[in-house]
């Protein structure tokens, strides 16, 4: 019955291909790239998914020696013996133990091996400017130099420290659980950091979803931010691709760098490559050759800005879309006929039927956030009292571990893989959602929308790797069975029979993995007071907060911006609608043979010029709006434009067609 192992399994493989199809580039980035980072997710999710089966599979063990005991104190007592194990009832999908020690063997170390030497090694390659493979691998090794030599140093004092210890014998399984042990205390680390954030700012998230004015407001913050970052990027690249150009115009077609030129040329997009090429190439030359070195160099910075420039600029479109739909809800609340209308269409909104939208964004949808708000609010209350309090065996203070411990009594299997499934399923969701979301100097960034870059897609499977292992076996101190956190003699999972502790001295095991957590209580109360984002408003970096002046300076900036990409998207429809009626006029006059002898031997219908008062208008207010944009009017003092009309001067004839000159 290893029907929901393997379901389990394809499910894990399923979310990260869903998912990395949703952040990156499948058809244009390395191969072996997506192989890897496909592998990486999948572990991780599949370690979520198992850990539960695991837990039902050494309760069931537990009941089964329980039973065992009885039996054998009532055979030693000369009493009937029965067969107590009929008590037991086996859970779904139970399999063997050494499937489960050979899946945890296999998925623990692989993912391991994957996030501590492949994928650094793979990150820096893909960062690396060389133009072969063999520079690319030395370039990858002397980056990652500083950072392996650092692990080795504080290994080797910690074996050094393990070695003066004598009541201590070191071998391979020893040497394996130091290294396991040191990887998941490093994970707890970052875990507890990551849950203290998440905690709060999920349950936030929500409510605020609920209040349409507040997130438009957030919205417009946003896209403020982001066309500075878009205009930091575009000057970015063009001062690289004009340092390009330079180079390109000095090195010689004959010359031996001139392939390494050209490669790195490929890499730019051809509108952008012609902005440069229009220049005067007499003031873009140079006697000084560059060399090979100066050209890695160089290539490195262009792959660097064009990735973020695209990047930038397909956040922005989608921004863009972002604010234009919350400001249709905005619009939408108080409508009488309950029927959802937009000024632009926009691609977020999900409904194509204008009353189910409106019952959805404008009725269901604020109340709904509101109630998911308050049951994580209340979930994420019972995580950190949890925290708190599950070193304490007697009394049992956890909830987790009390609602565990009735389901055992019972031998309610089913309560508690579904119990342990939804609480792992929560912790990882906030864990994840910070790593998904956060920003590294811009550097590494997953964006939706094809938009993340093969860097930032292996960042993340490396932090996945780290922070799933000590997520499974901090929960499983949460419900008490971890033996090395509640010192007590139990039956270890199979999870942790393969990876051990996350003990390797004594200062960590009793100090370090039980104290640490409940410093969440104040990662939690200073994501609640917002010091993260005060402290990071008083050094410069702005963020949203409410009633702050600058917050509200930066507010308006994006309302002005939004009004402009309005126009530009009406100048956009009406050209369109102009192209179409003149393709209809267009079409109109070419008739049949038949029917334009026909017409021939008749009079000649001459068309009206009131025929065309409507789109001469319109032609000369989107020309009013055109140069009004380019000399930037932000002021209600506008340019009028009138076309000549037949009154104005009889030299001066409307024309009897109007797309005669086109």
């Amino acid at each position: 019955m290893a029907w929901l192992l393997e379901f389990s399994l394809i499910s894990s493989f399923l979310i990260a291909c869903v998912s990395l199809y949703r952040y990156g580039k499948v058809q244009q980035q390395n191969v072996l790239v997506t192989f890897t980072v496909a592998i990486a997710w999948c572990f991780s999710f599949s370690i979520v998914f198992i850990i539960p089966q695991d837990i039902t599979a050494t309760v069931y063990r537990q009941c089964l020696q329980e039973k065992n005991t009885t039996a054998e104190i009532i055979v030693s007592n000369h009493s009937t013996s029965q067969d107590f194990s009929q008590h037991c009832q086996q859970p779904w999908g139970m399999v063997s133990d050494y499937v489960f020690l050979d899946l945890w063997r296999i998925i623990y170390w692989s993912s391991q091996f994957l996030t501590w030497l492949i994928m650094p090694l793979m990150q820096s390659y893909l960062k690396s400017g060389e133009f072969t493979i063999k520079g690319k691998i030395t370039s990858a090794l002397v980056d990652n130099a500083i950072y392996y030599g650092t692990y080795l140093f504080i290994c080797g004092i910690l074996l050094i420290y393990l070695i003066t210890k004598p009541e201590i014998s070191l071998d391979w399984q020893k040497l394996k659980a130091i290294a396991s042990s040191a990887s998941n205390t490093w994970g707890l680390f970052l875990l507890i950091l990551l849950l203290g954030y998440a905690l709060v700012e999920v349950p936030r998230g929500l409510w605020n979803e609920s209040n349409p004015q507040f997130i438009l407001q957030q919205a417009y913050f946003k896209l403020s931010k982001l066309n500075s970052e878009k205009i930091e990027a575009e000057e970015n690249a063009e001062d690289i691709l004009d340092s390009l150009q330079f180079i390109t115009n000095t090195i010689p077609h004959n010359h031996e760098l001139r392939f390494y030129v050209n490669t790195i040329n490929r890499k730019v997009p051809v509108e952008m490559m012609e902005k440069f090429r229009r220049k005067d190439p007499e003031h873009n030359m140079s006697t000084v050759m560059p060399s090979e070195k100066s050209l890695s160099r160089l290539n490195r910075q262009v792959i660097k800005s064009l990735q973020v420039h695209q990047r930038t600029q397909a956040l922005w479109n989608i921004q863009i879309e972002k604010v234009l739909h919350f400001e249709n809800v905005l619009k939408n609340l108080h409508s009488t006929d309950r029927s959802f209308r937009s000024e632009f269409s926009t691609s977020q909104s999900r409904f194509q039927n204008a009353k189910i939208a409106w019952y959805w964004y404008c009725l269901l949808k604020p109340p709904l956030m509101k109630a998911l708000a308050v049951a994580t609010a209340f979930l994420s209350v019972i995580v950190v009292w949890s925290e708190l309090t599950f070193f304490n065996r007697s009394p049992v203070l956890s909830i987790f571990a009390n609602v565990v411990n009735l389901a055992k009594r019972n031998y309610d299997f089913l309560t508690i893989e579904l119990f342990s499934m939804f609480v792992l399923c929560y912790l990882c969701y906030c864990a994840y959602s910070t790593v998904f979301r956060i920003k590294f100097l811009n550097l590494y960034y997953l964006a939706p929308h094809h938009q993340t870059n093969e860097h930032s897609l292996i960042f993340c499977g490396m932090l996945l790797c780290r922070l799933t292992p000590p997520i499974c076996l901090n929960f499983l101190g949460l419900i008490h069975m971890d033996s090395h956190i509640i010192k007590e003699r139990i039956s270890e999972t199979f999870y942790t029979q393969v990876m051990g502790h996350m003990d390797v001295l004594e200062i960590i095991s009793d100090g370090f993995n039980i104290y640490f957590p409940m410093l969440m209580i104040a990662f939690c109360l200073a994501t609640w007071f917002n010091l993260g984002s005060r402290t990071l408003n008083a050094l410069g970096f702005q963020q949203f907060m409410v009633n702050e002046d600058m917050t509200d300076e930066i507010v308006q900036e994006g309302k002005d911006l939004i009004q402009r990409e309005k126009r530009k998207k009406r100048r956009q429809t009406e050209s369109s609608m102009r192209r179409r009626i003149g393709s209809d006029l267009r079409t109109s006059n070419y008739l049949s043979e038949n029917e334009s002898t026909q017409i021939a031997s008749d009079n000649f219908h001459v068309v009206e010029n009131t025929d065309f008062d409507d789109i001469r208008n319109n032609i000369t207010q989107n020309f009013a709006l055109e140069v009004d944009d380019s000399l930037n009017f932000d002021t209600d003092d506008r340019i009028e434009f009138r076309a000549y009309t037949n009154d104005d001067n009889d030299h001066f004839r409307t024309p009897t067609r109007l797309f005669d000159d086109v």
